[in-house]
């Protein structure tokens, strides 16, 4: 009955927390013993591993393990829409991006080029919900994705290596539909 409580108290808290959660937060969200708390993640995982929309997610970053619940990417296109009740993004919005995050690093004048003056203004747009990392280059700025822009768009990065443009522009249109 206990193992059932704490399960329970982990799930309750990685949906809860909708951010990477590590194991010492998890452990003071939960009271459960950290050798518990870990076989607990597994069980939890197995259980969002199969049939369903929700997983877990793990991540290691310098040594240390995350845990996040979150949509499989089949599903997040859905989220997004309930989350912003419409598009966050308008299509010429999805489509600079889509540019940026096939040629990143770029710098902002070469998107400017290829996508016009409004290209200023979707930057802009994307700076402030912190999808795109700007640093200043000379008179432009550099442009490369952020962290939240993988997370946001369930996008993997070793795979939008191997994407094309079109497939890029796809995913994240179909994200945000």
């Amino acid at each position: 009955m206990a193992e059932i409580e704490s399960l329970n108290k982990i799930e309750a808290a990685l949906f809860l927390a909708a951010r990477f959660l590590n194991v010492n937060e998890l452990v003071r969200l939960t009271d459960v013993n950290p050798i518990m708390l870990k076989e607990l993640i597994r069980k939890i995982e197995e259980k969002y591993a199969g049939e369903g929309a929700l997983r877990i997610v793990r991540r290691e970053v310098e040594g240390h393990i995350y845990y996040k619940m979150d949509i499989k990417s089949k599903y997040a296109h859905y989220i997004n829409k309930i989350a912003s009740g419409k598009t966050e993004f308008t299509k010429a919005e999805k489509g600079t991006l889509a540019v940026i995050a096939y040629k990143q690093p770029i710098k902002q004048s070469i998107i400017v080029k290829i996508r016009g003056n409004k290209a200023y203004d979707h930057i802009k747009h994307f700076k402030q919900n912190d999808l795109v990392k700007a640093r200043r280059l000379g008179r432009t700025y550099e442009l490369t994705l952020s962290e939240k822009f993988y997370d946001y768009f369930h996008i993997k990065e070793e795979n939008l290596k191997n994407e094309t443009k079109k497939e890029v522009e796809e995913q994240i249109i179909k994200t945000n539909n």
